[in-house]
């Protein structure tokens, strides 16, 4: 493809010898030299520096932002204090889920950092619902993840006032002379640091990083196992507009204000739908982990079946977990097969292949939080 859009790291990439595939309409490394494998055990281990630039982020401002959010979000923003970020969905009028997102309340504004694939979606839904009254901004800047149990050793010496964040927690700080706003936070499951900088300043920020010790350059296809251990959901793959965030297992993302009987009940989209679900817990279906035997993984898409061959449910993202040492996977199966121990069995080339159902995360989460 020959419209594929540009990181601030492009030739930085191609410098480290990236293997470089399309990904939501951007060039990305799916690997470095170092290969997946290693390169994921080396943010179990130590730290690994990821290109998030293709995420979107957005700066929204005006008057009682918190509130206005809070009509196409399920969450408590209005309680949200200046400096915490906090999980979000974007719901439809059917309770499907249009994407995730992060928030974070930034005192005279709130920044949001949205999946790369729905981005120019998000911005329009936000421009529709809430634009005739607030600002909306669609920033381009460069976003930089920093993961790993030695990202905190990493930014003490680089940066050490944003070592005093916890998890979910964000601050303005000065980092290599740039201004960066940086939330202890990430997608592996590990303790880290996601890291906004300006477009012009991203690279040479990502080869300081780089030269550090603890640091190697990390791709998408480490990023996707190690979010896959750590039970993270990817939009797209294991949740979508077909999805409620009940079914996703996404409950805790619907705040408790926001309930029957909360402070601020319902006022977003799909609420009738998505509280019902809440409250009589009728759905039929259920996101769960599961594990396998062996060591052939069983990819997305892998149609699930009990032990008589009945269909009861399908894979929605799936592989080798190289921190767990075995298969690992999210789908979703009939509520009757949702417990922890259930065994149900994937078909991969003709073949039933055992599967345990397992809470998730399958490997323990390493967030800093005080």
């Amino acid at each position: 493809m020959t419209d594929l859009k540009h990181t601030p790291l492009h030739t930085l990439h191609t410098k480290l010898g990236a293997k470089m595939v399309p990904f939501a309409g951007y060039d990305m490394p799916v690997q470095y030299p170092l290969g997946v494998k290693k390169e994921h055990e080396h943010t179990r281990q130590r730290c690994g520096l990821f290109d998030v630039s293709h995420m979107g982020q957005i700066l929204v401002s005006g008057q009682d932002v918190a509130s206005a959010l809070e009509t196409l979000i399920p969450a408590d923003l209005v309680a949200l204090k200046q400096g915490e970020q906090r999980y979000g969905l974007f719901t439809s009028t059917d309770g499907g889920i249009i994407d995730d997102l992060m928030v974070v309340n930034a005192g005279d504004h709130f920044y949001l950092v949205v999946n790369a694939a729905c981005k120019d979606q998000d911005i329009a839904h936000l421009r529709t619902n809430l634009g005739a009254t607030h600002k909306i901004e669609v920033v381009d800047r460069g976003l930089l993840a920093l993961q790993g149990p030695e990202a905190r050793d990493v930014m003490a010496r680089l940066c050490p006032k944003a070592c005093e964040l916890i998890f979910m927690q964000h601050g303005r700080f000065t980092l290599a002379g740039q201004e960066v706003w940086i939330s202890r936070s990430g997608y592996t499951g590990e303790d880290g640091f996601e890291i906004s900088v300006a477009r012009e300043g991203c690279e040479a920020l990502a080869e300081q990083l780089l030269a550090e010790p603890e640091v190697e350059a990390i791709g998408l296809g480490a990023r996707d196992s190690l979010r896959l251990e750590a039970g993270l959901c990817l939009y797209g793959h294991d949740m979508d507009l077909e999805t409620t965030p009940v079914e996703a297992g996404l409950i805790w993302a619907i705040a408790k204000p926001r309930r029957h009987g909360g402070e601020r009940p319902a006022g977003f989209p799909g609420a009738d739908v998505i509280l019902h679900q809440v409250d009589a817990k009728d759905h039929q279906r259920k996101r769960v982990g599961l594990v396998a035997e062996g060591r052939a993984p069983v990819r997305e898409g892998s149609v699930l079946v009990d032990e008589a061959g009945n269909e009861i449910g399908v894979v929605t993202s799936g592989g080798f977990g190289p921190s767990v040492g075995k298969p690992v996977a999210l789908g979703y199966v009939k509520r009757e097969w949702e417990a922890p121990e259930s065994v149900v069995y994937a078909l991969v080339r003709g073949k039933q292949l055992p599967m345990t159902v397992a809470k998730t995360p399958f490997v323990k989460p390493g967030y800093y939080r005080g």
